[in-house]
């Protein structure tokens, strides 16, 4: 673990199991699945994407306090529970991700807490 930092911060929704937020590990960060939730983890109500802004407002809560950002980005995977709400995610997905970092976008049975959508990332520290 001495090659690894743990990244929490108190603007994005708390993990509800044993992982964290994030963990950078050398010159990369490891962003855990964001789900649909504030800060305090009130489920984001609306749309999928007032749901798809939540989980990318989690990320660059998360990247911001390791010192990088979304543009650091360099790979996302999108769980959605209905590939039906693909076009709409990609709505709002493309206003967060100019640069158009690598992507995986895939269909699951559920997520947690019931959510529609998870968005998890790689991205470059620039810290390091």
């Amino acid at each position: 673990m001495s090659n690894m930092k743990v990244v929490n911060t108190k603007k994005s929704m708390q993990p509800v199991g044993p992982y964290s937020q994030a963990i950078i590990a050398g010159p990369h960060i490891f962003v855990s699945g964001q789900i649909p939730a504030d800060a305090a983890g009130n489920l984001t109500q609306g749309s999928i994407a007032d749901k798809t802004k939540a989980c990318c407002e989690g990320l660059k809560n998360i990247l911001e306090e390791a010192g990088s950002s979304l543009s650091s980005i360099v790979k996302v995977t999108v769980f959605l529970t209905d590939m039906a709400n693909f076009g709409e995610m990609n709505s709002v997905y493309e206003q967060y991700f100019t640069h158009r970092p690598a992507r995986s976008c895939v269909a699951v049975k559920e997520l947690p807490k019931g959510v529609p959508v998870e968005i998890e990332a790689i991205a470059l520290s620039v810290t390091n």
